[in-house]
């Protein structure tokens, strides 16, 4: 940690994440309007106490939307992450260390799934199931799969016939703990940087799609709805589209920074 630190990468990263997540925090704590609360009387607010970003074209409050957009951001990127992830290594580690037939299916599938534009698939199965929440984070799911696969495998297919591999079976070490306990530590460096580029690719993924009105649905918001909605009203009130955009650039920039300074640190 001390070198991931030294790095300005990954300390610029770290530090801008701290701060959304500190204001994340500290502004559910302490804010006190609904998300979703429309009064139209007080359509196009200017900056206040009482509304810190103002409010847009239906008298919603910014600030309790963007607080909203950050959590969903968060949620969603992070659970993509993990189950892609999890997925990932698994796959990899049954295709890369046995091979034969298993290694033959598993690798094809990846190429056909690679094949098609994620966001092809990912608009295919909204299109089949509806644009719900939950059909959103699965279908950012599967287009995260093959990356965390390929590099799995490649790292099993490394250090399956080490010396350290070897040992362990002489001592009767089970395939489990050989592929999770010997073998995973040593390409979780790789796959570390491959997590928090991914998490900043399915929040841009999300956004996109929110965007296009086909992520997420009101009452939720998001910041690609927020985009959406506000581009509408940019000559009357710039800072509706301004500030969720700052926000989502600060979100992604920061996963990319970290990354970088993983990646950094990682071929010292």
């Amino acid at each position: 940690m001390k070198k991931y630190f030294s790095n300005k990468s990954f300390l610029a990263g770290i530090s801008i994440l701290a701060f959304l997540l500190i204001f994340l925090i500290t502004g559910s704590i302490f804010n006190c309007h609904r998300y979703d609360e429309i009064d139209t009387l007080n359509k196009f607010a200017h900056f206040s106490s009482e509304h810190l970003f103002g409010t847009d074209h239906l008298g919603r409050d910014v600030f309790s939307r963007i607080l909203v957009s950050l959590r969903i951001s968060f949620s969603t990127g992070f659970i993509v992450m993990v189950s892609g992830l999890i997925t990932g290594i698994i796959l990899g580690a049954f295709s890369g260390f046995f091979g034969g037939i298993c290694d033959s299916i598993i690798t094809k599938i990846i190429d056909t799934q690679m094949s098609f534009p994620g966001i092809l698939i990912s608009l295919m199965l909204i299109a089949v199931f509806g644009n719900t929440v939950e059909i959103t984070i699965t279908a950012l799911y599967i287009m995260t799969i093959p990356r965390f696969t390929r590099i799995a495998r490649s790292g099993f297919i490394k250090y399956k016939n080490s010396m350290f591999v070897t040992a362990a079976k002489s001592k009767g070490a089970g395939y489990m703990r050989i592929l999770f306990v010997h073998i995973l530590p040593n390409i979780m460096p790789d796959l570390t940087v491959t997590a928090t580029l991914n998490f900043s690719l399915s929040i841009l993924a999300e956004s996109g799609l929110s965007y296009l009105g086909l992520g997420i649905q009101p009452p939720l918001v998001s910041f690609g709805r927020m985009l959406n909605e506000g581009q509408r009203f940019i000559l009357q009130r710039p800072s509706n589209v301004l500030i969720p955009a700052a926000f989502l650039i600060l979100l992604v920039l920061s996963l990319n920074l970290m990354g970088d300074g993983i990646s950094e640190v990682n071929k010292k």
